[in-house]
């Protein structure tokens, strides 16, 4: 507690759960298992029953490579390739 009497949340630890990851990211919790399952998120099973654990780091790395293609693809966008079919970057 600090000197004004609120509680200050405790940091979160190193791995971090489905749950957390989808309260971070602000999606559905199966979306978050989706990114996991499909390896776009890197995980670790640990335990017997093998829940799924992301590395804080790693979920802030995922967050800042996804704001980086945000930033290129924007920029693509912007370039004077982006009207060329054969270049184009859209979705598959």
């Amino acid at each position: 507690m600090n000197g004004s009497g609120a509680h200050e949340a405790a940091p979160l630890g190193r791995f971090l759960t489905i749950a957390d990851i989808a309260e971070t990211l602000n999606i559905s919790a199966s979306q978050a298992y989706g990114l996991v399952r499909s390896g776009e998120l890197p995980a670790i099973k640990v335990g017997a029953a093998g829940h799924w654990r992301v590395e804080r780091t790693v979920l802030e790395s995922y967050i800042d490579a996804k704001y980086e293609e945000n930033r290129r693809h924007g920029l693509w966008n912007q370039s004077e390739f982006a009207d060329i079919p054969e270049l184009s970057i859209g979705p598959r």
